[in-house]
């Protein structure tokens, strides 16, 4: 799959994607999906990301906590995996993986057919305000269009007026379900958002649709960047 350059203003490039270092050391950013070989860098950044975006929001003991080296095994084995409708985008500047988004079927289990969700989207502090986050945005919802789902939902906490903000921005919407995810030492609020996706002649969604298959559109970068959504797997 080509691999896209996030620069003005000729802003992608194409490389094998190996999912290991690249070679490159330009200081572009490029967006690729992700692979084996991506589960370090995937976990750093989930990491890292939590403890920048939550402090406040989440003890910080639980926060300290988090272990970079457990989450490379959670993501090897989701890297590992061959199953239908998932899909990992990572952004990546001189070889070091610097962002990532996960996609997949929805979740939920009242989940209309068709619906596509954005089960996370993380990006180093160091890089928020600059365009990323939003191209990883950008990039999930065509892949979900690509593989023909009519909407795409995503959940995030009540108190992160920020990442709220940024979804907003992009034609996000509060549906008005919520949900509360029991941490043990504390607890969870989050609200859910929605957006409608434009008709695809990509497959019908009946069926699982593999979005790994599905071709990637260049987008245009922007000045505004999330922390992070929660991912509750």
């Amino acid at each position: 799959m080509p691999v896209r350059r996030v620069s003005d203003p000729a802003w992608w490039t194409e490389r094998p994607s190996t999912g290991s270092a690249a070679s490159d050391q330009t200081s572009a950013v490029e967006l690729r999906l992700a692979g084996p070989g991506d589960e370090a860098g995937i976990a750093e950044v989930y990491v890292r990301t939590w403890q920048a975006a939550y402090r406040g929001q989440i003890p910080d003991d639980f926060l300290d906590s988090l272990s970079i080296e457990e989450r490379t095994g959670t993501w090897r084995q989701i890297l590992d995996e061959s199953v239908p409708g998932r899909a990992c985008l990572v952004a990546e500047e001189a070889g070091r993986i610097i962002g990532f988004a996960h996609l997949s079927p929805s979740r939920d289990e009242a989940a209309a057919p068709g619906t596509g969700e954005l089960t996370a989207i993380y990006l180093l502090e160091e890089h928020w305000d600059k365009g990323v986050g939003r191209a990883l945005l950008e990039r999930a919802v065509d892949l979900l269009t690509e593989a023909g789902f009519g909407a795409v939902t995503l959940w995030v906490l009540d108190t992160n007026a920020r990442a709220q903000r940024f979804y907003e921005a992009d034609g996000w919407a509060r549906d008005g379900a919520t949900q509360v995810s029991d941490r043990g030492t504390f607890t969870l609020f989050e609200v859910r958002y929605r957006r409608g996706l434009a008709v695809s002649d990509g497959p019908t969604p009946d069926a699982p649709p593999d979005l790994f298959e599905m071709p990637v559109r260049p987008v245009s970068p922007t000045s505004t960047t999330p922390g992070c959504c929660p991912e509750l797997s």
